[in-house]
């Protein structure tokens, strides 16, 4: 993923569409280029910051030399034209305004249309409202995480010694991709049998009897605020722990989607633990690390000794699972990551608060957001449609390389994701079709979409589209939401 300035021939851009109140961005000259999906992941573009951000370190070591360089990435979506004709105001509502009123999408629909390259706004209803975003959510989670924590952070799982002789605790760091072995459901992700093997290299000849289970980093409600009751045990959601494996999933080996959760995560994660130490399971526990100590005569490892570590996969991975299989447990470990690089309690409340801080401190309007959690499952979330507009170019400028990665996982209309099915059948939407690129949100009588789509003309727009007063389901509002962004991704609307 690449962002480049645009071209010095280009022409000046128009003045921007006053906005208010509104703190403007600085004009972005940047557009993104590649967006080149594999599975749940993202090829990049090398040499860069990405590569150390994905852990590679191509310029060290003896064969660094020797090895043959990576081949540039085919473009799966063509890049947009900077020199593209910029749409107008005018031909943007002509386009717009007869479909933002449709009765499908209620009586609520809040919209922001917006150039990446120059700023402008093209078309703005209710842009600057608060509206239940849903799964949109997930946007702002991402982009502040790798502010927060930076693309090549990574989550450690520790197992230290306990206070008692063979006592083994396991410190969970909030990484939900956690994986028993090889068999779990995130690919990359770090494994429990590695930590046990580490455990018992530790140990030397000496055999761990119990395990105790540190969850102590996060704190309050393991369910958020504002969320329906059914989500607990709906499959899309569930508690959140600091220890967890495979996002709480029973069985790592059901497909993406909703799934049977465990209850309680961290004890679930212990007991498996236990087992690949030959530990028996009724022996595990909650409870909390000992502070080191000093080491005991014969090498016997001192109690809160490190016995262990292993490291999740880097953040800009774990923002790309997120928003590609808009996975609800992923988000909410995410937003805990942020309070806690902001010094605020890993909880519902310090995510929601540090997010909103660290948008503040990205220079965008935080009086527009609102939140209750990182997922989008609470309907106590507002976000402003114009925020987002305004994120997805900040993310977008060369000024911020470390938020690019929040475009990897972004769903491709017909393609990916959960576009997968959309832009294909449904008339007056194939304009959109391997152009719009955006994150969608859906709860009962709340649908959301925003991300960027280029032009028949090639330029390159942002758009937020949220609406939370549908009358009816997603059979008729998700079409008529992407008749919207298919008439963008069609127009020249010059």
């Amino acid at each position: 993923m690449s962002a480049l300035p645009a071209s010095a021939d280009a022409a000046p851009a128009p003045a921007p569409v006053p906005r208010g109140r509104r703190r403007r961005l600085p004009v972005v000259l940047a557009v993104v280029l590649l967006l080149v999906l594999a599975g749940v992941g993202v090829v990049v573009t090398r040499p860069g910051p990405v590569a150390g951000w994905l852990g590679d370190d191509a310029g060290s070591g003896p064969k660094a030399a020797a090895e043959t360089p990576d081949p540039d990435p085919s473009d799966v979506l063509a890049g947009p034209d900077p020199n593209a004709p910029l749409p107008t105001a005018d031909g943007v509502r002509a386009v717009l305004d007869p479909l933002v009123g449709v009765a499908a999408l209620g009586s609520r629909v809040n919209v922001s249309v917006a150039d990446v390259i120059s700023g402008q706004t093209l078309f703005a209803k209710g842009a600057d409202d608060g509206t239940v975003p849903a799964s949109v959510t997930k946007l702002a989670t991402g982009v502040t995480a790798l502010a927060a924590r930076g693309p090549g952070y990574r989550i450690p799982t520790r197992a230290v010694a306990g206070a008692k002789a063979g006592e083994v605790v396991i410190i969970g760091g909030g990484d939900p991709t956690l994986a028993i072995d090889k068999k779990g459901y995130y690919p990359g992700a770090a494994r429990l049998d590695d930590l046990a093997a580490q455990v018992r290299t530790a140990l030397g000849g000496a055999s761990p009897t119990s395990v105790t289970v540190d969850g102590s980093v996060y704190s309050g409600p393991v369910y958020g605020p504002g969320w329906d009751d059914d989500i607990p045990t709906g499959g899309s959601g569930g508690a959140v722990t600091a220890l967890m494996t495979d996002g709480a999933r029973r069985d790592p080996s059901v497909d993406h989607g909703a799934a049977a959760r465990f209850a309680e995560p961290d004890l679930a994660a212990g007991k498996a633990f236990a087992r690949l130490l030959g530990v028996p399971t009724d022996t595990v526990k909650r409870g909390t690390a000992p502070a080191p100590a000093q080491a005991a005569a014969g090498g016997t490892p001192a109690p809160g000794a490190e016995l262990g570590v292993v490291q999740s996969p880097p953040m800009i991975r774990m923002v790309d699972i997120m928003i590609s299989e808009s996975d609800n447990l992923v988000a909410e470990a995410l937003a805990r990551q942020v309070a806690l690089a902001r010094n605020q309690p890993a909880s519902f409340d310090g995510g929601a608060a540090a997010m909103d801080a660290q948008v503040a401190e990205l220079g965008l309007p935080a009086d527009e957001i609102t939140l209750s959690d990182g997922s989008g499952l609470s309907r106590r979330n507002r976000i402003s449609p114009s925020l987002l507009t305004d994120l997805i170019r900040l993310a977008a400028s060369p000024d911020h390389p470390e938020l690019a990665g929040v475009f990897g996982g972004l769903p491709v209309g017909g393609w990916s994701g959960t576009l997968d099915e959309r832009y294909r059948n449904t008339p007056g939407t194939a304009a959109g079709a391997g152009s719009v690129r955006a994150k969608t949100g859906t709860l009962t009588a709340v649908h959301s979409i925003a991300g960027l789509v280029t032009t028949a003309d090639g330029r390159l727009l942002t758009f937020a589209v949220l609406t939370d007063q549908v009358p009816g389901g997603k059979e008729t509002a998700q079409p008529a939401l992407d008749r919207i962004t298919a008439a963008l991704a069609g127009c020249g609307c010059g």
